[in-house]
């Protein structure tokens, strides 16, 4: 059940809403609304994701990590967003929440969908549709990941339902918008950091770009929440659930019903930090435009319709030093 106070985070249990109990669905569409109109976070529990499978994930992005700086630059992240992203390659530009950041102090692996060498999407080189880079001498990390990723599909596909009638919409009205979605799985490794300088963190405040993203509890803290209050906490952890936040793209899609809540990393821990979020979105070339139970006479639509590829083309370009580095030299050949 949800806290009384707006300050706390509201931990829902999904299971009677995934079994398809109209009751329990309402009862968690109403914490829902409550979590992300008041708090912007929440844990969710009963999601059926064995527990052993979370923690193998956790062990194989230490594992990955763990190979030499040569091993892990022959992945380097490409224009999909797939592959290595090295220590200090990305900015936070972007965020409303804080300027003038230095490159983030953590190095991380990104996953999308494992689409086959001959998919056309993979053929016709589509932006964000890539095949995924694997490393060569981790044996079973692809499979673990992959079961990993299938699994979060499956437990965000199957709460959809409780988003559509929080918003007061009919349960089923996002899935024409969901047919195959779009998701990125980012292991993370933020290095033990005593000491930082001005601007300096190991994830500089931000709020997320996804619909939603999925973060599996970790037992060494560093992550922060800015509540609605405008007050940092640190983020509690509930052993078995994951934490659930929207990001920009829900926030636009609702005209800014849904929050996106800005969230820190610092390590300060003594020891390695690693994370494995999993960002999920709707199918990438389905058009956002304002939910009809978001807008009225008197609340037009704030933002343009997007969609995924428009949206994190821009992201990317803020953030990211290989696209912005990529762009500036398109720009210059033109």
């Amino acid at each position: 059940m949800s806290g009384v106070s707006s300050e706390e985070i509201p931990i829902i249990d999904v299971s009677g809403a995934i079994a398809g109990d109209a009751q329990a669905l309402e009862r968690c569409a109403r914490e829902l609304r409550h979590a992300y109109e008041d708090v912007g976070f929440w844990f969710m529990t009963g999601h059926g994701v064995p527990q052993s499978l979370v923690d193998r994930v956790f062990l194989e992005a230490a594992r990955f990590h763990a190979q030499p700086l040569e091993e892990k630059v022959a992945l380097k992240i490409n224009e999909h967003n797939i592959g290595y992203l090295a220590m200090k390659a990305a900015t936070t530009r972007h965020s409303d929440v804080s300027t003038n950041n230095k490159p983030n102090l953590n190095e991380a692996f990104f996953v999308k969908r494992d689409l086959a060498a001959d998919h056309p999407d993979v053929l016709a080189n589509k932006r964000f549709r890539g095949a995924n880079q694997w490393p060569a001498g981790l044996p079973g990390f692809r499979e673990a990941v992959v079961a990993y990723c299938d699994a979060m599909e499956g437990v965000a596909l199957s709460v959809l339902p409780i988003y559509a009638v929080a918003l007061g919409l009919p349960a089923e009205h996002f899935a024409p918008a969901f047919r195959e979605p779009q998701y990125t799985l980012r292991m993370s490794h933020y290095p033990h950091t005593p000491v930082l300088g001005e601007g300096e963190y190991g994830l500089a405040p931000h709020a997320d770009t996804s619909f939603m993203t999925l973060l599996a509890q970790n037992k060494v803290p560093g992550l922060s929440l800015r509540t609605a209050s405008g007050r940092w906490i640190d983020a509690p952890a509930i052993e078995g659930a994951f934490l659930v936040n929207s990001g920009q793209m829900l926030n636009r899609w609702s005209n800014g019903r849904f929050r996106a809540t800005p969230h820190r990393v610092v390590n300060r821990s003594g020891s390695e930090r690693y994370a494995i979020p999993f960002f999920f979105d709707c199918t990438i070339d389905h058009e956002m435009v304002c939910l009809p139970s978001c807008t009225d006479a008197a609340h037009p639509p704030k933002y343009e319709p997007t969609t995924y590829s428009q949206f994190m083309t821009w992201y990317q370009t803020q953030n990211y030093d290989h696209v912005r580095n990529a762009e500036g030299v398109r720009l210059q050949a033109n």
